[in-house]
């Protein structure tokens, strides 16, 4: 199998995956300032067990949301489908590209892989770097993966616009 591209942009190929976009501002969404507190230790809207089901349902992912300095969750639960434009899925790797306006963390599984390498190639990126993150070495058809997105206006010391994903998609391998 040539590399294959689900765009996860395009409605007709989230459906080929059962998923959605969900979106919620806060580095913990629904807590006072967004959680933001001082020496926070985690937010549980990494975890690929959250409940996120009382989030907006979003199709634009590139909208500008929110303003200043924040934060925001994106968050996908995708399907592997049996196949890809009618080849087989099994066995091939498949990774979550995208490019979050300004920093951005991709959890995986409530997994953020700390291992860089790459530019970009890490879990966590500064200022609009391309990231891709494995989402799975050999993909099994049917198993869920949750894909956790967490945004941040930048520049923090005098962030402007809002914050978005300029793109988002699988790549099967």
């Amino acid at each position: 199998m040539s590399p294959r591209i689900i765009d996860l942009e395009n409605a007709d190929h989230r459906d080929l995956l059962n998923a959605e976009w969900r979106y919620a501002d806060g580095l913990v969404p629904g807590e006072p300032n967004g959680g933001l507190v001082n020496e926070l230790a985690e937010t549980p809207a990494r975890l690929a067990d959250y409940d996120d089901s009382n989030w907006d349902i979003i199709d634009d992912i590139q909208l500008g949301r929110s303003t200043g300095f924040c934060f925001g969750w994106y968050r996908m639960t995708v399907t592997l489908p049996e196949t890809i434009d009618g080849e087989l899925l099994a066995g091939r790797s498949v990774f979550f590209e995208t490019c979050v306006d300004d920093y951005g963390e991709l959890w995986i599984d409530s997994e953020c892989d700390m291992a860089f390498g790459e530019t970009g190639r890490g879990c966590v990126s500064g200022f609009n770097y391309p990231q891709r993150v494995c989402l799975a070495e050999q993909a099994e058809p049917g198993r869920e993966h949750v894909i956790a997105v967490l945004a941040v206006n930048g520049p923090f010391g005098r962030p402007g616009g809002g914050i978005f994903l300029r793109y988002a998609r699988l790549t099967v391998e």
